[in-house]
């Protein structure tokens, strides 16, 4: 069927990158296949993550069909450009329908994107990755590519104000080599190398940013473990788990 909605989203998106003057650097385009399946593996950092993972493939003219919460697909206008760009709904109830439809897509071609942190990371580092990304992978007989989003945060994250017309602020998309499921037999030792690559890229984009804080009240979006005042991993886990069970409010 023909794209309809996809590519004038992108278009969109890309005219708001330039009015906001967005400094976007894209390393490793080359690594995402022009046919075939594969599924992008992003670390999650920001809501807004998956635009520009997605962007990291444009170069090789792919549409990347993202995997997120049901929710998303419930809202008006959301869930609308949601179907209609083909990404796929994910119900934490019922995991096993979205694992299938995931590798169905992947067996038909298309690339899948995945956030295997499942949630955003408050502490700005990779969390514990979910099998699912590399399962699906062995399932479809296709590669795992990882891919780190960095700076998005500062314009929308968990836990702080949506920025979302900040202009000149630096974003970084690095995208490493291709792994190959076949030649892991097995699947935790596969997951652990995702999260090994996963979290050179991160740490890299990190080390490798050219922006730095402007001053003591701005070091909220730097980890902790580069002087920033981001939870650590430890704190951001109990923050998440504070909120998980969390009475909900009438």
């Amino acid at each position: 069927m023909p794209e309809l909605v996809y590519p004038p989203v992108i278009a969109a998106a890309k005219t708001m990158f330039r009015v906001l003057d967005l400094k976007i650097t894209i390393e490793g385009a080359h690594h995402v296949p022009r046919t075939g399946g594969a599924v992008l593996a992003s670390n999650h950092v920001s809501y807004l993550d998956f635009i520009f993972a997605g962007l990291g493939a444009h170069a090789s003219h792919r549409l990347v069909r993202f995997m997120a919460k049901q929710s998303v697909f419930g809202h008006r206008i959301g869930g609308f450009l949601m179907r209609g760009m083909k990404h796929i709904p994910v119900d934490r109830q019922a995991g096993a329908a979205s694992f299938r439809t995931a590798v169905d897509a992947l067996k038909r071609g298309e690339v899948v994107g995945v956030f295997p942190e499942a949630t955003i990371s408050r502490s700005f580092t990779v969390k514990e990755l979910k099998s699912g990304t590399v399962r699906m992978a062995r399932s479809a007989k296709v590669p795992v590519l990882p891919v780190a989003v960095w700076g998005t945060q500062r314009l929308w994250t968990k836990g702080r104000p949506r920025t979302l017309t900040r202009r000149h602020t630096p974003i970084t998309i690095l995208i490493g080599e291709p792994i190959d499921p076949a030649d892991y037999t097995d699947v935790n030792v596969l997951s652990a190398e995702l999260t090994t690559r996963l979290s050179a890229l991160v740490d890299r984009a990190q080390r490798e940013y050219p922006d730095s804080p402007a001053g003591p009240d701005d070091t909220w979006w730097q980890p902790a473990h580069l002087g920033g005042s981001a939870p650590t991993l430890e704190e951001a886990a109990a923050l998440d788990a504070a909120g998980e069970h969390r009475a909900p409010t009438v």
